[in-house]
């Protein structure tokens, strides 16, 4: 189908049009106007999921039009096998998280289903630019709708979470657009040069800058990245955004905006400025390393359910930059796949906490107990998600942790075991927080009278939560479904990253048309 990017991006846009005519009394109306839209750009990237040929390593579904002719800027996006298995789940997720605010959410609700879907937009507009100015442009412009949703929709202490979040990402987003510019700048200095953002034409000269303003080059896309997955110490706006944001927020921050920044780093960092990752490689695992312990130690102390899950995000996003770093096709595989799953039993945890929220206004651990005697399709199903978190085999999150603690073992780049061996004792850490979380909260004597009449998940519950729970077992039980569409890419990106390492790869030094 021609044109089915630009379709599947802005499709959302379809439903904020109609809802600009919808009385904000219609509730109902305007919910199903949200889910409508969000389900149809979910069956539009279907469409692009099934088209996409694994075995080639080039962008495809390319769509390229001039938008400031004079800086060669364009309007210029395509998917390959990093971004497609990425832009399924950010189109699956939306209308998950639309249908968990169905009675939470009434306030300014026409408001809210109008940033969820803007929201939307950007977020597949990251995975889908090939050119660094349309990037930053959607990079910036998703930052918006989220802010609103935490400031209007989220918690007591919002404002300050929402602002937070808006600072930290902002300030490492500048030193990107300065870092954009200037390389379009040296493109224009090469012979037969000229101002460019198209990414391609960078891949191609970029190896190319010297390693001292490499360095430079490199620090400023890899802060903004870093910012946004977070890595270690770079964490503290994710704790208060995750645990003041409506559920539905969570769920779309947890499960998609934080690949952004791991995204961002497989897409920028290591084909534009090969020298420069491997100098900063040891640092960057050594920080992921760390990441994944102190999440993993942090969530231990937790009494907030919420807060516990965040700081578990922590942990998780370090085992993704470690398997990056590894440059190997193992490590990269397991991170790309533990950016789905991550997403997936992330997510999934995120609702069951909005789920029981909504019935017991509280999140704090010690509040409940006994729960699986007046819950159990809930303590059930939260136990599997809980089961999927701590990489369980049989289920999604042990084939990206496997993947990834192997990479890292046997990877050139890092050069030392000891990064696996120290990530490894994560899988502990995070057995030992979940499952005694849930012990807390679901075995045990009933201490709370209020617990006595919780009523268990409803139909529409249940049938949210199926989805997703059926894409962590088939993950789980046969991942190469799912590792398939990266394979090639990782493959090629990896082979690229051993010729930059050996000297074997030569920059062309000069720009065709």
């Amino acid at each position: 189908m021609n044109n089915i990017l630009t379709y599947t991006l802005f499709s959302p846009l379809v439903g904020i049009f109609l809802l600009l005519f919808i009385n904000k009394e219609k509730q109902s109306l305007i919910k199903y106007i949200g889910i409508a839209a969000s389900l149809a750009t979910f069956a539009l990237s279907l469409f692009v999921y099934f088209g996409f040929d694994a075995a080639n390593t080039q962008l495809q579904f390319v769509e390229k039009y001039p938008w400031i002719a004079a800086l060669d800027i364009s309007y210029f996006v395509g998917v390959d096998g990093l971004s497609i298995l990425l832009i399924v789940l950010t189109t699956f997720l939306t209308p998950i998280a639309l249908i968990a605010s169905w009675e939470s959410i009434t306030d300014r609700l026409k408001e809210y289903v109008s940033f969820m879907l803007l929201l939307e937009v950007g977020m597949l507009g990251v995975f889908l630019s090939a050119d660094l100015f349309l990037f930053y442009v959607f990079w910036e412009a998703m930052l918006i709708p989220m802010y609103f949703i935490i400031g209007i929709w989220g918690g007591k202490d919002r404002i300050y979470a929402a602002v937070k979040f808006f600072i930290y990402t902002m300030a490492g987003s500048l030193l990107m657009l300065i870092a954009i510019l200037w390389l379009g700048y040296y493109a224009s200095t090469l012979p037969d040069g000229y101002f460019t953002t198209n990414l391609l034409k960078l891949y191609a000269i970029a190896p190319g800058i010297p390693m001292g303003i490499q360095v430079w080059m490199f620090l400023a896309f890899a802060l903004s990245f870093a910012i946004k997955v977070p890595l270690f110490p770079l964490h503290t706006w994710l704790p208060d955004a995750h645990v003041q944001a409506p559920t539905a927020g969570s769920v779309i921050l947890a499960g998609v905006l934080l690949k952004m920044g791991t995204y961002g780093l497989i897409r920028f960092c290591l084909p534009l400025f090969p020298q420069a990752s491997f100098q900063f490689t040891p640092l960057l695992a050594t920080l992921s390393v760390i990441g994944i312990v102190y999440g993993a130690l942090v969530a231990m102390v937790q009494t907030d359910v919420k807060k516990l899950v965040a700081y578990s995000s922590v942990s998780h996003l370090g085992f993704v930059v470690l398997g990056i770093f590894s440059m190997t096709e193992e490590g990269m595989q397991g991170a790309v796949i533990q950016m789905i799953n991550h997403g997936l039993s992330t997510g999934a945890l995120f609702l069951l906490v909005g789920m029981i929220y909504d019935r017991r206004h509280t999140r704090e651990i010690a509040q409940f107990g006994g729960l699986a005697k007046v819950m159990p399709v809930f303590s059930t199903i939260f136990m599997i998600v809980t089961f999927s978190s701590i990489g369980l085999p049989g289920l999604n999150g042990f084939v990206g942790e496997f993947l990834i603690l192997l990479g890292s073992f046997n990877s050139m780049f890092l050069g030392s075991f000891w990064y696996a061996a120290i990530a490894a004792t994560g899988v502990i850490f995070s057995a030992v927080y979940m499952l005694w979380m849930c012990q807390r909260v679901f075995f045990g004597k009933i201490t709370h009278e209020e617990n006595r009449s919780l009523l268990d998940l409803t139909k529409r519950e249940i049938a949210l939560i199926i989805p997703v729970l059926f894409f962590i077992v088939w993950i789980g039980v046969y991942p190469s479904t799912f590792l398939k569409p990266s394979a090639a890419f990782t493959k090629q990106a990896v082979t690229q990253l051993q010729n930059a390492k050996s000297g074997n790869i030569v920059p062309t030094g000069a720009m065709g048309k």
